[in-house]
């Protein structure tokens, strides 16, 4: 955004919107940490437009967004559609990894036999709304890990095995989010369903916690001048 009213107050929801850029910048590798943090922490205290243009000056603009200050961005409908970049993976006394940004097809196989592979839809995206993937570990293992939110249904079968979903789950997932159902076997091997944050996600929540302390800080500050004025009235 190149505002024409630099001095315009930013809103909760304009600091939301850049904070969501810098996460997506820092997960396409365009943004190391060090900068992530120092650039998240500076939309978090911005004040204003001419505080947040800057920090996203650098960054391309989503697409169908006006602009990463300004404009509807929505959470899931940019990661659904396109084609599949990948629909199986194997390995035999191996491994395989799909990790990062990549699309998952509609049916996804994945088969290990006496090996181990990862499947990370956190960065993902998804070829249709509601997505297939099955899993068959024979002696080996399959680690499957998923962002909150996401619609996922685990229905695989554990046979001297187990096929587990741990961590979290969600009671109410996004209305927005794709469906995903995971099912398949696990024998004399295991398959395992995570809900995991990313790390820039865990970086923003911190970053969060940080304002709020600041803020409750600011507020116990603030009382306590008040007290001091009336006591001295």
């Amino acid at each position: 955004m190149t505002s024409e009213l630099p001095e315009m107050r930013a809103s909760d929801a304009e600091r939301e919107r850049v904070a969501e850029r810098l996460r997506d910048a820092v997960a396409e590798g365009r943004l190391d940490m060090d900068e992530f943090e120092q650039r998240l922490d500076a939309a978090y205290r911005a004040r204003t437009h001419g505080d947040l243009e800057p920090l996203v000056r650098d960054l391309p603009v989503p697409a169908g967004t006006a602009s990463a200050v300004e404009g509807p961005r929505t959470t899931w409908s940019g990661r659904i559609g396109g084609p599949a970049t990948s629909k199986g993976a194997f390995s035999f006394w191996g491994g395989f990894g799909r990790r990062g940004s990549w699309t998952v097809g509609r049916r996804f196989t994945a088969f290990t036999l006496m090996g181990g592979g990862e499947l990370d839809l956190r960065e993902a995206r998804f070829e249709d709304r509601e997505t297939v993937i099955d899993c068959i570990a024979i002696m080996g293992g399959i680690q499957v890990t998923v962002p909150p939110g996401l619609n996922v249904e685990v229905r695989g079968i554990g046979l001297m095995g187990g096929f587990d979903e741990h961590g979290r789950v969600d009671a109410s997932p996004d209305p927005e989010a794709p469906r995903v159902i995971i099912r398949g076997l696990a024998l004399m091997g295991g398959v395992g369903v995570e809900r995991k944050l990313t790390r820039a996600e865990k970086q923003r929540l911190k970053a969060e916690r940080e304002r709020e302390g600041e803020r409750k800080l600011m507020k116990r500050d603030d009382r306590d001048d008040r007290k001091e004025l009336g006591g001295g009235a």
